[in-house]
């Protein structure tokens, strides 16, 4: 779905799985620093909109996410995760409740494969689910923003900013009273420093939330009852995931960024050396220049020197060996 946004001055359309809003809008490190300060917004209106509403959304979502939710607070943000039976992450939902509706925001174009199986896990549950991506965009104020919000417009609050599902109707007009517009690069770079993962970016086939620093805040290891979750009580009592999740300082002097899936090495071994992990994210930052999130094996050590193609990268933990 195409952002009415990318007519704005300067718009730099995003590519792949973000296609459709603007990457920039001309200055990357400005639009940092905007959103670091705590001024303009994120135009996120690619990101699938799903609602639930009924009697029992929350207990029956209770059941099938990670996340422990039956008593949710009204207007408290949270996020979950769906797994497959073996534990494997397959969906992640940034949820609130306004009291009537849970809504929740997730990766573009995954909202009908979540809405597929939410549907068949109904049964007779008193429930009604809907993708409303034609009809709200979420809209990301970063943290410490005094933008006024408009009357009626739901809100997840976070410590990372505010995001907004607006009406989808109401997004020009909402870019005229709030700007400056931010690009999807700024908000991605604070991203990365802030060592979030995100669905597809940090996950493979094979991630389980332990790898990536998601116990805790995304699973909640005092409730069981959904599927998956034998894996997640098996790892966190008798062992250690197979991979963590780190933050790489890159070699500040070369021209290119190592894209997601260069493969990782020991430094110490050269170019023939055996893989021990990929780059998930890499990124330009305004302070700390390039930097990346990436996942090694679980054995690699703190100091070891590592490779990113022929990039130096400096490590820094993330999930704890």
């Amino acid at each position: 779905m195409k952002s009415p946004l990318l007519s704005l001055p300067g718009a730099v359309p995003a590519e792949g799985v973000d296609e459709g809003v603007a990457a920039h809008y001309g200055d990357l490190f400005r639009e940092q620093r905007a959103l670091a300060e705590g001024t303009g917004f994120v135009d996120l209106s690619h990101r699938g909109v799903v609602s639930v509403t009924g009697d029992d959304r929350l207990s029956w979502l209770h059941l099938l996410l990670t996340q422990h939710v039956s008593d949710l607070p009204t207007g408290q943000a949270t996020e979950a995760l769906i797994l497959s039976a073996h534990g494997h992450i397959e969906h992640a939902l940034y949820l609130v409740d306004d009291g009537t509706t849970v809504w929740a925001h997730v990766e573009p174009d995954t909202q009908g494969a979540l809405i597929a199986y939410l549907e068949s896990m109904k049964f007779f549950n008193r429930v009604e689910v809907a993708d409303r991506t034609d009809e709200f965009a979420v809209v990301h104020l970063p943290a410490g923003s005094i933008a006024e919000v408009p009357e009626g417009v739901v809100v997840r609050e976070t410590p990372y900013g505010r995001d907004l599902f607006l009406p989808r109707a109401d997004l020009e007009s909402y870019a005229e009273k709030s700007g400056p517009a931010v690009g999807l690069l700024a908000y991605e770079a604070l991203r990365v420093e802030q060592h979030r993962p995100r669905l597809g970016f940090e996950t493979d086939h094979r991630t389980i939330p332990h790898e990536l620093g998601w116990i805790g805040t995304a699973v909640h290891l005092q409730k069981g009852c959904y599927r998956g979750q034998e894996t997640v009580a098996r790892v966190q009592n008798l062992g250690k995931p197979p991979r963590r999740l780190v933050f790489l300082h890159l070699d500040g002097s070369e021209v290119h960024l190592p894209p997601a899936g260069t493969e990782i090495r020991l430094a110490d071994e050269g170019p023939d050396g055996r893989k021990i992990g990929f780059v998930t994210t890499s990124v330009r930052h305004h302070e700390l220049g390039p930097v990346a999130l990436a996942l090694v094996k679980r054995n690699v050590p703190l100091d070891a020197r590592l490779v990113a193609d022929t990039t130096a990268a400096a490590q820094e933990v993330v999930v704890e060996p």
